[in-house]
Order: structure tokens, then C-alpha cells, then sequence
């Protein structure tokens, strides 16, 4: 089964379980809207891709943290998109969840996914408690504080940002729990699997504040010009777009070189010059068809 279809059918089975019954209707609905469809799923398929590379022995638990991962994710773009933080209109080229359902259901929404997430973690242990406890730990880490995306958000309301820092942990903490996550569910030791992510991130980070500077709204799905709106440190404004560029393929060579000795290391090579590929823009505009993010 390709990792595209694993992450479908978990992801349904897991979204199953808020619908229907004596749940809240309009919560129920706000929840499927805010997961699917989904977007580019590039942190779970990197999980995954790194799962497998460590040998996969135990897929249902590699499934299980790939969508408790997707499921952060999304939580943080329903949060990020309310008035207090982005107040965007747009996300994946469809309105925000707070514009389709009210304010206090994308925050009870944004919960709610983040209490799951956990929820299909714990439930996962089952196939094996000392790798599903690993992989809690690692994902609330990256969640939080002082590591995770909510340190990334926080560093939004600081007078001086340390721009290392607020990019590492907005963006690269959930890079570094997928490559960690990866190598945990298939019982490989997390540490070796860090800077992979993180420069993934990184990466990632770099390439987002330059599409948020060279697209428009039609083609990201989403608000454009939000850093300069909203006086965020970024990577264009610090080194404009070429310096921007040079500097996303510097790091993307980098984690290369990083990732750790593994039976599927080739795979994860060309994989990570795949997305190279994909991020590094070449013109103000999405190839048709490109999923958002």
C-alpha cells in the first residue's frame, strides 16, 4: 500500500470516531472540515518515509503517529488562522474554519484535534507501549513549550526575536517529531534523527517566507504578505530572495548529508531532493495542480 492510501484510510478511521452519535453536530462537521481535504501531508509522509526506511515492523503504530502528527498540524492552522493570531480568510484555497463555522468552534475545533492526536497515540500502544510512550513524548514536546510550535507562536509576541529560534521552533518542530516519530515507531533511537528534521524544517521555513512574498492568494490558497503585515522576522526580509534561495539550497544539501545510516538511506536522499525540487521556487506561481499545504 502506497503511503498516500495508508494515511487516507487512517486518517478516515480516525475521523470516524468524532462523527455521529450524541457528538455536537457543527463540531463533528468542523472537525472533517479542518482535516480533509488534506493538504500536501508532507510531515506524516516523511514519518512514514522514514518508518520505512528504519524497516516499518510495525505499521499500524508507524500510521498511528503519522496521523496524530497531520492531526497537530491542522489544529495549528485552525488556531493560526483566527483573528487573534493571522485573522485569515483563506486556507487551503477554501475559507477558514472560523469564517465557515464561528470563532469558538475553530478553537473548539483546534482542541479538539490536539486532545485526539494524543487520544490515537495512547489507543496505538497496544502494539507496543514503550515506543507509543516515546512517541507521545516526542510529539508533545514538539507541540509545546519550551520546543515546540506553541514557543514558535509565542516568539510573535517578543520585542527582539531570535529568528533561529522562532523558525526552528514555528516551523521545525513538527519536521523534527516527523523524522524522530519515524524512527521511533519502527524502534530505532530518536536522537540520531534530529537534525534531518531539523533542517528539513528549516528548509521548509525558508521556502514558505518566500512564497509568501512572491505568490499571490489565488495560487498559495491562502492570505499572502502576511509577515510583512504582521512584522515577522523572515528570511526574504533578512537576505532577500536571491540570498533566500542560495540559502534554501544550501540547507536542503545539508540535510542530505545528515540523514543517519539506515537500510532505506537512498530512498530518503531522493526523497528529500524531490521536495527540493517542489520548494524551491523558480516563478511566482504553484505548478497546476499542487496541493496546499
Amino acid at each position: 500500500m502506497s503511503i498516500a492510501a495508508r494515511l487516507d484510510a487512517a486518517t478516515a478511521a480516525v475521523l470516524a470516531r468524532t462523527q455521529g452519535g450524541d457528538a455536537p453536530g457543527k463540531l463533528a462537521h468542523a472537525l472533517h472540515y479542518a482535516v480533509t481535504p488534506g493538504g500536501a501531508r508532507i510531515r506524516p509522509t516523511i514519518l512514514l518515509s522514514v518508518a520505512m526506511a528504519c524497516g516499518d515492523d510495525r505499521p499500524d503504530l508507524s500510521n498511528a503517529a503519522a496521523i496524530a502528527l497531520e492531526l497537530i498540524h491542522c489544529a495549528s492552522l485552525v488556531h493560526d488562522d483566527l483573528p487573534c493570531f493571522d485573522d485569515a480568510d483563506l486556507r487551503r484555497g477554501k475559507p477558514t474554519v472560523h469564517k465557515a463555522f464561528s470563532e469558538p468552534l475553530a478553537v473548539l475545533t483546534g482542541d479538539s484535534l490536539i486532545v485526539l492526536a494524543f487520544d490515537v497515540l495512547a489507543e496505538a500502544a497496544g502494539q507496543d507501549a514503550r515506543r507509543a510512550l516515546e512517541l507521545i513524548r516526542v510529539l508533545s514536546r514538539r507541540t509545546g513549550m519550551p520546543d515546540g510550535i506553541c514557543a514558535g507562536q509565542g516568539w510573535e509576541s517578543e520585542a527582539k526575536v531570535n529568528l533561529s529560534a522562532y523558525h526552528r521552533a514555528k516551523t521545525g518542530a513538527l519536521f523534527i517529531a516527523a523524522t524522530q516519530m519515524g524512527a521511533i515507531a519502527a524502534g530505532q533511537d530518536a536522537a540520531p534523527w534530529e537534525e534531518l528534521g531539523a533542517r528539513i524544517g528549516e528548509a521548509f521555513q525558508v521556502a514558505d517566507d518566500l512564497r509568501d512574498a512572491l505568490y499571490d492568494a489565488e495560487a498559495l490558497g491562502k492570505p499572502v504578505g502576511q509577515d510583512a503585515a504582521h512584522h515577522r522576522p523572515n528570511a526574504v526580509a533578512e537576505l532577500g530572495v536571491q540570498g533566500a534561495i542560495r540559502r534554501l539550497k544550501d540547507i536542503l544539501g545539508g540535510a542530505i548529508s545528515s540523514i543517519p545510516a539506515c537500510p532505506g538511506e537512498a530512498m530518503l536522499a531522493d526523497m528529500v531532493r524531490r521536495y527540493a525540487e517542489r520548494m524551491t521556487p523558480v516563478a511566482p506561481a504553484f505548478a497546476a495542480g499542487e496541493p496546499r499545504i
